[in-house]
């Protein structure tokens, strides 16, 4: 995705309750620039889903919302400094999980979103940016 030209928010993510804040706060967002309520709860979704991995795989890290006037889209980015993912590929396949649960979170993050990014290195993290055109 094109540099960024606006940043509009930024958090810690640690706890559950700054995954709350940061759905909510895009959310917010979309709406006042008028997307539509079902194009903000996907978008939303998606953004819980990548914010709740960079806590449950990554350790924690950042929540970025930038305003990309250039491209038209809202882009969030959540940045880990993990273990980073072995394969995304795999990682991005339906029903592959490494934490037991149902395994469609990145994948289904990635459907949701008008555009998705992820930049990985093992042992060094990782980062994703979802984009939402406005």
């Amino acid at each position: 995705m094109a540099e960024h030209s606006r940043d509009l928010l930024r958090l810690p993510l640690k706890t559950n309750r700054d995954v709350v804040a940061a759905r909510q706060a895009v959310a917010k967002e979309l709406k006042a620039r008028g997307l539509s309520a079902v194009r903000v709860t996907r978008f939303a979704t998606a953004v819980s889903e990548i914010a709740r991995n960079t806590i449950v795989h990554g350790g924690g890290g950042s929540f970025a919302v930038f305003l990309d006037r250039a491209s038209g889209y809202l882009v969030v980015e959540c940045r880990d400094t993990g273990a980073g993912i072995d394969d995304i590929d795999r990682a991005l396949t339906d029903g592959f999980s490494t934490a037991g649960s149902m395994g469609r979170g990145l994948g289904g993050a990635k459907r949701l979103a008008d555009r998705f990014e992820i930049e990985t290195e093992t042992g060094n993290g990782t980062c994703v940016r979802l984009g939402a055109r406005l």
